[in-house]
């Protein structure tokens, strides 16, 4: 039996869960890989609070760096969080040749090309399942039973503190302020909750998600991204009654060589197997040339479901160290291409659901018409809402497919009109076609 020594960087939440599910499956993951995994030394700038798990005396101290230069340490686990410290300890590691596992999506994000590199040069690994979908081994699919397929599109719902209020809002009809306080109650928003409901979050791990299917680091501004602030009650109404419901997706498409990369909030069909994923579950719909269609579920945070994919990246990269395999595919594959090329947001095929409020009078629909077929937009169905109190009428229009600066400029137009009394309303609506 060979043992493996871990030097664990971050003794919050998910860090504690990693010592929780070794202490509990150590053995197991022993007899199943004949290797022993030992959580040698622990840093954290907070070592007295309870976590609820006893160590051994002397694993725990408040000098990261001490961790990673002990000899007896043999490789690292980032639960830091961040993208300061948290990159100086991963490159530091990963200089002295020890493989680092990390959690860590904005780092990968911000820094990803970055520390790939130095583990290349190294010859040694970064490992970071966890980075993206919690629980659900979606990159491990990517690297292991798909690498034989050319990626042709990924759709995931990738936060579930946003998943879990767009559940709520469609089964209880309450508006997006009283369900975020609920959801910060439960502890699922984060205060300020920016990175959640603004799609921050889903866009780090959209990027690593996206760098691992086209082969090369992407970068941050390569995505553009809206999130679910404000969305209203109305709009949730609207979808369920066309047949849809509102997921806010990464969307990653192959389009003849060039990537298309966003994150933004989109009526999906209610048929589609994304649209039954409800309260804070992730999932992500990947579809191969050779494989077809396939889908991964499962909870995309917490304690124990990420403490899981890190411990999984930890027997990993104890096996590739012991064999001394080097530079593993985790790293490879982010590592392909110098650069990959962007679909022009501008040029990206699009349709969308629009609502309008226009003054109730003969001519409104018309003018809007018109300046639709202006802009190459043509229309797949209008249903017009009763009248508010004030006069004016909502009007719900779905699209065929057209392009987004079309979409812009149409717009524009329209708000401009004397007959549009508040802000047209448009969402991306994905057919998975």
């Amino acid at each position: 039996m060979k043992e493996i020594r871990i030097g664990i960087l971050g003794f919050g939440t998910v860090g504690a869960g990693v010592v929780e599910g070794i202490q509990k499956n150590g053995a197991l993951m022993a007899d199943r890989t004949g290797i022993m995994p030992i959580v040698a030394r622990i840093a954290d700038l907070d070592i007295e609070t309870d976590r609820g798990i006893t160590v051994p005396d002397g694993v725990l101290t408040t000098d990261a760096m001490s961790v990673i230069a002990d000899e007896n340490v043999d490789l690292i686990v980032e639960l830091v969080g961040g993208t300061t410290v948290a990159r100086t300890f991963t490159l530091e590691a990963l200089k002295q040749g020890k493989p680092v596992i990390t959690a860590n999506k904005a780092l990968l994000a911000d820094h990803g090309e970055e520390i790939y590199k130095t583990a290349r040069e190294n010859n040694i690994g970064i490992y970071y399942e966890a980075a993206v979908g919690g629980g659900i081994p979606i990159l491990r699919s990517q690297r292991a039973g798909l690498i034989g397929n050319q990626i042709e599109s990924i759709y995931g719902i990738l936060n579930g503190t946003c998943n879990y209020m767009l559940t709520r809002m469609e089964r209880e009809g309450l508006p997006f302020d009283e369900i975020l306080a609920d959801a910060q109650a439960l502890g699922y928003a984060e205060t300020p909750p920016d990175l959640d409901i603004d799609g921050i979050d889903t866009a780090h791990k959209a990027v690593v998600l996206a760098s691992m299917a086209y082969g090369a680091p992407v970068p941050m501004d390569a995505c553009p991204t809206s999130g679910i602030r404000g969305l209203s009650a109305s709009e949730i109404v609207n979808a369920a009654d066309l047949g849809y419901c509102i997921k806010l997706l990464a969307i990653i498409k192959d389009n003849d060589g060039e990537v298309e990369l966003s994150v933004e909030p989109a009526l999906v069909p209610k048929e589609h197997m994304i649209a039954s994923v409800s309260d804070s579950f992730n999932a992500v719909f990947v579809k191969g040339d050779i494989v077809g269609d396939t889908m991964y579920y499962g909870r995309g945070a917490g304690r124990l479901p990420t403490g899981s994919a890190v411990i999984g990246d930890i027997m990993e990269a104890a096996s590739d160290k012991l064999h001394d395999v080097g530079t593993p595919v985790s790293v490879t594959m982010m590592l392909q291409k110098d650069a990959l090329t962007y679909c022009s947001g501008d040029n990206i095929i699009k349709r969308c659901y629009i609502r309008l409020c226009l003054e109730d009078k003969p001519g409104s629909m018309a003018q809007v018409m018109t300046i639709f077929g202006k802009h190459n937009i043509s229309i797949a169905s209008v249903v017009q809402k009763e009248r508010h109190e004030s006069g004016s009428a909502p009007v719900v229009i779905l699209t065929q497919a057209a392009k987004e600066s079309d979409f812009v400029a149409a717009m524009t137009e329209i708000q401009a009109l004397d007959v549009s009394t508040s802000e047209p309303i448009r969402m991306r609506l994905e057919d998975f076609e």
